[in-house]
């Protein structure tokens, strides 16, 4: 333990010890954005028909509950379909975007780029009254190419970011030099430049699938019928009444997104 305080923490020599203060202090942050979070998931185990922590009995009966119920399930098949679709949508749109404004020599391209991120900065509440008024004028309300369609617009900048900042440290000469020995640019980029950047792009995927998987507001707006989403219908739940079931569908929540997580840092250690 000695030995790791002592050891340099960076190339100007600052030792772990002085940077003692940092690591503690990033730690307390951590337990208090993550302490609240944990907190379900031992409520989820409660025998009691309230939320309650920390439990008084322990049981899974809102799990055997979550599984039992039709509409839970349904509603799950739906968010998880509509992540799905929504990330094969996104990912090649992203990285084709951040590609073309990469290699592209356009003055506006930093505007395009404002534009296609647009969606980060616009409260979540407009987009979701601009996506339901014009859908009820289209007819794709509460149907899964809506839903898909508005959470594609939602997770494009997400991969644009990502994908853009993995050209930055990219150098486009390997292309070039593929091009010069006759390969079509499409060829090159999918030989040469996408394995290169495939860490960046499997990430962009997976925030993809996760910003589709937990969105609720717009949600809320345009999916409802046989197309109403897990997050939905977990608010309508929690608004109208206090279901314990809430508590174990959030704790399942929590386990897929820690481990396609999880999975995008090994695969990107394994890579490096």
């Amino acid at each position: 333990m000695k030995r790791w305080l002592d050891s340099p923490a960076s190339e100007t020599q600052i030792t772990q010890r002085q940077r003692l203060w940092l690591y503690v202090i990033a730690t307390l942050i951590m337990l208090f954005l993550v302490a609240p979070t944990l907190i379900v998931i031992p409520m989820s185990f409660s025998e009691s028909i309230y939320l309650e922590f920390p439990p008084r009995q322990w049981s899974t009966r809102w799990y055997e509950n979550y599984f039992n119920s039709t509409e839970w399930v349904s509603a799950t098949v739906t968010s998880l379909t509509a992540a799905f679709l929504t990330m094969l949508v996104a990912t090649p749109l992203g990285v084709a975007a951040a590609y073309g404004l990469h290699t592209s020599q356009m003055r506006a391209g930093k505007l395009v780029f404002i534009l296609l991120i647009t969606p980060m900065m616009v409260p979540l509440i407009l987009i979701a009254i601009g996506a339901f008024y014009a859908y009820v004028k289209l007819k794709v309300l509460y149907t899964m190419l809506g839903l898909v369609l508005a959470h594609t617009v939602l997770a494009l900048p997400l991969v644009l970011i990502v994908t853009a900042s993995a050209l930055k440290s990219y150098d486009m000469n390997q292309e070039m030099a593929a091009r010069s020995l006759g390969a079509p640019r499409w060829r090159a980029f999918l030989t040469i430049t996408l394995p290169q950047i495939r860490f960046a792009v499997i990430t962009a995927a997976l925030l993809s699938f996760l910003s589709s998987f937990d969105e609720v507001v717009v949600a809320m707006f345009i999916s409802g019928g046989d197309n109403s989403t897990l997050t939905r219908n977990m608010f309508n739940a929690l608004r109208d009444q206090i279901d314990p079931t809430i508590a174990s569908i959030s704790t399942i929540m929590i386990v897929i997104t820690s481990l396609l997580m999880t999975l995008a840092q090994l695969f990107g250690r394994a890579r490096t």
